[in-house]
């Protein structure tokens, strides 16, 4: 069964973590919609363009069975400001849906607007201090709560969305096609 996948996306966002997002979840075959905070074309903090698939106001209508944000900064502050964004992840929150987010998202968004109360997660080894729950792993799941640390888990996150939204042998598949496993 195909998934829906909101990836948000805003000026100066992480390069690496938003594009490996979008590729290991198109790779399990997820309907993955790239939607701009404010507008389609978007730079990347490392100057990668990125033309998302729609704008998020266009999203208002749709229901996804992951909301994934990634980090960056300022990127994450973009996201973090946008009241329709904000909506989104939090009605998902009180469905029980899945959210996730990596590097400075945890903190600078998930955890800025109460998505995070009373459970663990972790995040850039720079902002870690600012965590509440923090635990120091690679990736973190916590019930419906994904979150990992930055650009170098990008991909090891995203595979465990895909297990996640599908199951072990979806993810081990990507993997192996992807040479992440022999």
């Amino acid at each position: 069964m195909q998934k829906t996948i909101l990836i948000p996306v805003a000026n100066d966002v992480e390069d690496i973590e938003t594009v490996v997002l979008i590729d290991v979840l198109r790779r399990a075959e997820a309907q993955v919609i790239v939607a701009g905070i404010a507008e389609r074309e978007i730079v990347a903090v490392r100057q990668t363009h990125i033309t998302a698939d729609k704008l998020l106001v266009d999203c208002v209508d749709m229901s996804f069975d992951l909301i994934a944000v990634p980090g960056g900064m300022p990127g994450a502050e973009h996201l973090r400001d946008s009241e329709l964004l904000t909506s989104f992840l939090k009605q998902q929150q009180e469905k029980g849906g899945l959210y996730a987010g990596i590097c400075a998202a945890p903190v600078v968004v998930l955890q800025h607007h109460g998505l995070l109360e009373g459970k663990k997660a972790t995040c850039h080894p720079a902002m870690i201090s600012q965590l509440q729950n923090a635990i120091n792993d690679r990736v973190v799941v916590d019930t419906n709560v994904i979150t990992s640390q930055g650009p170098g888990t990008a991909l090891e996150f995203a595979l465990v969305l895909v297990e996640l939204l599908y199951d072990q042998e979806t993810a081990d598949k990507i993997a192996q096609a992807m040479v992440v496993k022999s």
